[in-house]
């Protein structure tokens, strides 16, 4: 199985555009196991889309989408599989191709954003997802997925939007480092958020999109959801407008926890990772 079920010529690596590694990774999941499932079931969904996109006028696929086989999963030292990531997408970048990682759990972005720091010094991160991320340590780790977006503004500047829950610690840092979260409140009382966001950005950024960070009404598939979520159009009207001001040099989707017989979230994760390289594909 592939992205989006194509052809063996339209799945070349030698063709692709984009590179798509399956991380099915879940060890550090601190309330609703099984994000592991997330890329196979994103997989699966892909293969019963439409492979022309209304909205760009386009078939994407075009431009050649290979997956890479599933990584193997480390269940030692969570900071062991972040490494795995990073070698692995540092290979992508040394292929000159775009990365597209799928959780899996949020902390495998860490290593993600290490490989983009290597290739792009100056990049910065576009942190899409409902909770901050910026606590220390977490259950024994500072490799968590609670702590993955203080992981990466150790490295690199970072871009929150979305957030809407997070603890006092996390408040704290915030406020010390002057990071600037665009939450719900933000976005309803600023016409132009999404400008503000794009601003914010470095010229190469990578993307990386939490699940959650929509409103569960529409994404009731994550292992943490939170209320007065983003909706399908704030979300990928601001990847659009990222995109025609700032190189995106590579994404990840994670934290999709399927639920068995409910498959609309599923194929709202598939369409999602397709819509974005539709933008990043270019006219």
């Amino acid at each position: 199985m592939n992205f989006g079920g194509l052809s063996q010529e339209d799945a070349l690596l030698e063709k692709a555009r984009f590179v798509v590694i399956p991380v099915p990774y879940d060890l550090t999941t601190s309330y609703q196991a099984g994000s592991r499932r997330g890329p196979a079931a994103i997989m699966e969904a892909s293969t019963q889309m439409e492979l022309y996109d209304e909205e760009l006028d386009r078939e994407t696929y075009l431009s050649g989408i290979h997956t890479a086989p599933a990584l193997e999963v480390s269940a030692g030292n969570p900071r062991d599989m972040m490494d795995t990531v990073r070698r692995h997408v540092s290979q992508v970048l040394d292929w000159e191709k775009i990365p597209v990682v799928l959780g899996g759990e949020h902390s495998i972005s860490f290593g993600a954003v290490q490989a983009m720091k290597d290739r792009y010094p100056g990049i910065s991160v576009l942190h899409l997802d409902a909770h901050a991320d910026m606590r220390d340590t977490y259950q024994g780790t500072p490799y968590s997925h609670a702590c993955v977006s203080r992981r990466i503004c150790e490295i690199a500047p970072v871009v929150p939007v979305g957030i809407r829950s997070m603890s006092a610690e996390e408040a704290a840092f915030l406020k010390e480092k002057e990071i600037s979260c665009y939450g719900p409140e933000t976005i309803r009382k600023k016409p132009d958020w999404m400008e503000r966001v794009a601003d914010a950005l470095t010229e190469d950024v990578y993307l990386t999109v939490d699940l959650d960070v929509f409103d569960p009404a529409i994404m009731a598939a994550t292992g943490t959801p939170e209320p007065d979520g983003l909706t399908w159009r704030d979300v990928t009207a601001l990847v659009r407008e990222v995109s025609r001001h700032r190189a995106i040099r590579g994404f990840d989707v994670v934290e999709l926890c399927p639920i068995p017989g409910m498959v609309a979230p599923d194929f709202m994760a598939a369409k999602l990772t397709y819509r974005i390289m539709g933008y990043l594909a270019g006219p």
